[in-house]
């Protein structure tokens, strides 16, 4: 899935919210997954998974 496919259906399953807000809302939580994960530290979402980088 991409990031506009992922964007096109929150939207589509949050009708109450814009599409607008849903793009801005999965822009700024992959940009701040981006961001903590180059600051070396993982990210851990309970009963889905856990993100980190290897060098």
């Amino acid at each position: 899935m991409t990031k506009s496919e992922l964007i096109e259906s929150l939207a589509r399953k949050q009708m109450q919210l814009g599409n607008k807000d849903v793009e801005l809302a999965v822009k700024t939580l992959l940009e701040l997954m981006a961001y903590t994960l180059s600051t070396g530290r993982r990210i851990e979402i309970r009963g889905f998974g856990s993100f980190s980088l290897h060098y």
